[in-house]
């Protein structure tokens, strides 16, 4: 009996109630967030200014159960199954590009609907590469990694699934899934020569891309000349730009903003942050920030304490996950890269992506608790 008490409050010491506690603050400030800037869309698109709240409540709730279970699911089973779960993914990515089956909208096809349940294979693709790539490295931890193996047994998979989101098409989610094979194959010690070999490739790649599709092309323009076309290719970071420019210091107030009367386009998704910031005004900015390093603290904290190199790969690639979603919304909202339709972890509309930021948490508190 007495074993059994110590056992079940080693348990509890072990959860991390600071994460938890920022993790329902983030989730809190994103419903409201996504209903005052959706509220004039979701009446105009669908007469019920609600509609977008709603949705994204009923995936904050499945989200929360995901981050329970997963908390007490064993991780190291997670990653065992890591080839499985990528394949499953590779085939719904598959499928989402299979008319009546895929769901298109705003001219891409990302979306896969059954009946009134709508989801985006893409986002949990993104936790598969994760734990594939861990089990990978897992298997490499006491041999060499050739470049070969790398090659074949590592990235094409990924690359793979990458090409199949290509097609959606949704260069941002690549850029994400890259980030993450390099992150983890970077954690699991490969060599730095690998990577100085992948650069050139990645960014000749990368470059090719954008000048052989005009529309990225024409985002590159307005990123690097955002005069360039301010009622084509530039609007939307025109606009978002003076939203972050009439917020000032203390903002304008809650429920202020003029950007959300459809100046901005789907601004409940990757823009979100602009309308904080224009209603919040600098010092809200600040401490939505703020939280995000706080969570992301307490996350690095938990993957450099995890009791075994599978858990500190795993812990460093939902961090990843969770830290390269976070910069590149936030800074493309800023013009410091182009935009590229990253969604902003806990805040922008998208019940896919809540659900994996809350399962990808319960993994973490999971790694903690075993620790």
């Amino acid at each position: 009996m007495d074993d059994q008490r110590k056992t079940l409050k080693s348990q509890k010491s072990a959860l991390d109630y600071p994460l938890l506690i920022v993790s329902a603050l983030l989730v809190v400030i994103g419903l409201i967030a996504i209903y005052d800037a959706s509220v004039v869309s979701a009446f105009h698109d669908f007469g019920d200014k609600f509609h977008y709240i709603k949705n994204q409540m009923v995936w904050a709730t499945l989200g929360s159960f995901s981050l329970i279970f997963f908390s007490f699911f064993d991780y190291h089973k997670l990653v065992k199954l890591g080839s499985l779960v990528l394949g499953a993914s590779i085939v719904l990515l598959g499928l989402v590009l299979i008319p009546h089956i895929g769901t298109e909208a705003l001219g891409a096809r990302r979306w896969i609907t059954i009946g009134t349940f709508t989801f985006q294979p893409s986002e949990f693709t993104k936790l598969a590469i994760v734990f594939y790539a861990t089990a990978i490295i897992a298997k490499f931890e006491h041999f060499k990694i050739t470049l070969y193996d790398a090659a074949l047994v590592y990235f094409l998979p990924i690359m793979v699934a990458a090409g199949l989101v290509f097609l959606q098409p949704d260069f941002g989610t690549d850029i994400i899934f890259v980030s993450l094979a390099l992150i983890v194959y970077f954690v699991g010690y490969a060599p730095i020569w690998h990577f100085l070999l992948a650069l050139p490739v990645l960014l000749f790649g990368s470059l090719f891309v954008i000048i052989t599709e005009p529309y990225r092309l024409e985002r590159l323009r307005a990123f690097l000349d955002p005069a360039y076309d301010p009622k084509g290719s530039s609007y939307q970071i025109n606009q978002i730009i003076i939203a972050l420019a009439t917020g000032g210091l203390f903002g304008v107030g809650l429920g202020g903003s003029r950007s959300k009367f459809e100046f901005i386009p789907e601004v409940q998704n990757d823009a979100i942050f602009a309308v904080i910031v224009e209603e919040l005004g600098f010092l809200g900015a600040l401490v939505l920030i703020g939280l995000f390093l706080f969570l992301l603290t307490r996350a690095i904290k938990i993957a450099r304490g995890a009791p075994d190199f599978v858990g500190k790969v795993l812990g460093a690639g939902l961090v990843g996950l969770l830290a390269t979603q976070i910069f590149l919304n936030l800074a493309s909202n800023v013009a410091l890269v182009p935009l590229t339709g990253i969604p902003l972890p806990f805040i922008s509309y998208g019940g896919s992506s809540l659900f994996v930021t809350l399962t990808a948490l319960g993994i973490l508190l999971n790694i903690k608790r075993q620790s």
